[in-house]
């Protein structure tokens, strides 16, 4: 069963992944791993450059064992690599991915000039294997390259006009072909005995390209017309070097270009994440990231553009901000402005956020990805509570997309990752888990009450005798919504139903397709202005977490002392 770490107690294995992302301007002791790679690298060359002078039988003792030690130290290393892959790319996850990532550029140069070499002591090579071996351990050396900025922009200027590079060498293949063969049926006649067949002159005029170092060209045309191709044929050589060299510089300029977007972005990233720090919710006391910020107020107050905000929002390489619509989380007979704003997020599963509080009682938000305001509303819910919680932050959000009914568009993995680990959490001795959606939004009308209980059952049934109901512990469940009833009014003046308005008998409920039938399940849906805009929404998740903790675990409410500490954006969860 796998075991989620709470905050930032991330698991070793993430940890160490981190120390392979070939960036040498990280934390300090992730650069020092990444510097003796280096070293090791240079130790290894110059031992493979020593090994080629006639040395004193001591020395070359001395430097076998050096590259053994290298050989040692390299396996390590690419092991490691290569088991944590997946946590770099979530395309190599599995013994398959992990395949997949031997055969990407730098997984063949680390395979290549480390794991060839213990076949030497396993199976008897012959002289020539065994030098091919030997040979192949100058490929180590271009793994230097990947902690380089220049191969890193020379890459990916080839592989940005990688189209442009095919194009422009298959223009001149079939170009030369041609005139090869007209080249043929020009001298042939005139040298039958040097012309023998179409291949001879393809092969003369592509010699010409390189300089004719196996000497296949030395037998130039004698025919007017031979020679005039000739000249062709050596316009083209220089066009052979020329154009690519042409594509290959304008993708450098591009690579520099985005390389100063990127950089750019990233600062405006940092920007965007410092404009969430936390700030004192004077109702609950409690020091809390705000949940969103409109542009106008970025715009303002960072000095950053619409685009800038935008790419920032965008950046890919670590998403932790998305685009909401503030207009969507009104009714419309209320008649909104809709205004663009920004929310903040952290991760750590391929769906979003999983926190195992080690608690009978986990908080379930399926919808943070496309309903503005309930991810940041759930995550408090779970941190004063100090339940586990379980949150969509990734994944499509026009068409409306929450994994808490299984939507046959979703992506089957991110549906998949985010129902196991629901499953891992519910599947506890008494587990109750509590699914927090809103209500009253765009797309609904305003109802006489703001907090919407459900467990399972159909839309004006509120019995608890339904089919297929999400709870086994009807008395506790009762419990619950009476204590909550009797809080939310007297503390915040707000009224409760129980299936009233919303139907939860959905068999593709997300809650309806995991293996824990010992579990209860419970569905409150809240209005969304209570969710975002209320003053006091911090101290309606502080009073839900309450009953919760009273109820289901017969406890007192202990929020933790981080929510009195200020700090930056999510940081020390």
């Amino acid at each position: 069963m796998r075991e989620m770490k709470e905050g930032n107690d991330e698991s070793f294995k993430i940890k160490l992944a981190r120390v392979f992302d070939d960036n040498l301007h990280t934390r300090k002791w992730h650069n020092i791993v990444d510097w003796l790679i280096i070293v090791m690298i240079l130790v290894s060359t110059t031992e493979i450059f020593l090994s080629t002078f006639d040395l004193d039988p001591e020395l070359r003792k001395f430097l076998k064992w050096v590259d053994i030690g290298t050989l040692i130290f390299f396996t390590i290393e690419v092991s490691l690599r290569i088991w944590v892959a997946p946590c770099i790319n979530p395309a190599f996850k599995g013994w398959k991915g992990r395949l997949k990532y031997c055969f990407t550029f730098y997984g063949a140069i680390d395979v290549l000039s480390t794991f060839p070499f213990y076949l030497q002591w396993i199976f008897p090579l012959p002289v020539a294997a065994f030098k091919l071996l030997r040979t192949a351990r100058v490929v180590r050396t271009m793994r230097i390259g990947r902690y380089s900025k220049s191969f890193s922009l020379l890459s990916n200027a080839i592989k940005e006009k990688r189209r442009e590079l095919i194009v422009s060498m298959q223009f001149l293949i079939v170009v030369t072909i041609i005139l090869s063969l007209v080249l043929f049926f020009c001298e042939h006649d005139a040298q039958p005995d040097v012309y023998k067949n179409g291949f001879i002159s393809v092969i003369w005029a592509f010699a010409q390209y390189i300089g004719d170092p196996g000497q296949f060209a030395d037998t130039p045309p004698i025919t007017g017309v031979g020679r005039v191709i000739a000249c062709i044929v050596g316009l083209l050589g220089i066009a052979i070097v020329a154009v690519p060299a042409g594509i290959i510089g304008a993708g450098f300029t591009e690579a520099l270009e985005k390389e100063a977007n990127r950089a750019n972005v990233t600062k405006n990233a940092a920007k965007l994440h410092g404009a969430f720090q936390r700030k004192l919710d004077r109702p609950s006391r409690f020091q809390v990231t705000p949940p969103f910020k409109t542009f106008n107020y970025l715009q303002a107050r960072l000095g950053l553009k619409l685009d800038e905000i935008v790419d920032a929002v965008n950046e890919s390489e670590s998403p932790r901000f998305r685009l909401v619509s503030t207009g969507t989380t009104i009714p419309k007979a209320k008649m909104a402005t809709d205004e663009l704003a920004v929310e903040h997020f952290i991760t750590n599963r391929p769906y979003g956020l999983c926190i195992d509080r080690g608690s009978r009682i986990t908080i379930v938000s399926p919808s943070s990805n496309v309903d503005a305001g309930i991810g940041n509303f759930a995550f408090y819910v779970a941190l004063i509570g100090n339940f586990n919680y379980i949150s969509r932050e990734i994944g499509t959000a026009a068409p409306y997309q929450s994994v808490f009914i299984n939507n046959p568009d979703d992506k089957a993995e991110e549906y998949k990752d985010f129902a196991a680990d629901l499953e891992m959490l519910a599947s506890r001795p008494g587990a109750w888990t509590l699914t927090l959606i809103v209500a009253s939004g765009a797309l609904e009308p305003e109802y006489p009450e703001q907090l919407h209980f459900a467990v399972g059952g159909k839309s004006g049934d509120e019995t608890l005798d339904g089919e297929n109901l999400l709870i086994n512990d009807k008395e506790t469940y009762r419990q619950i919504y009476e204590e909550m009833s009797k809080v939310m009014k007297e503390e915040l003046d707000l009224n409760l139903n129980h299936q009233r308005y919303h139907d939860t008998s959905n068999k593709r409920m997300v809650l309806r397709n995991i293996n824990a039938p010992e579990a209860n399940h419970i569905v409150l849906r809240i209005e969304w202005h209570k969710v975002l805009w209320d003053e006091r929404r911090i101290l309606l998740a502080k009073n839900i977490a309450r009953v919760m903790k009273k109820i289901v675990e017969g406890a007192e409410l202990d929020p933790p002392a981080i929510l009195k500490k200020k700090d930056i954006g999510y940081g020390g969860y």
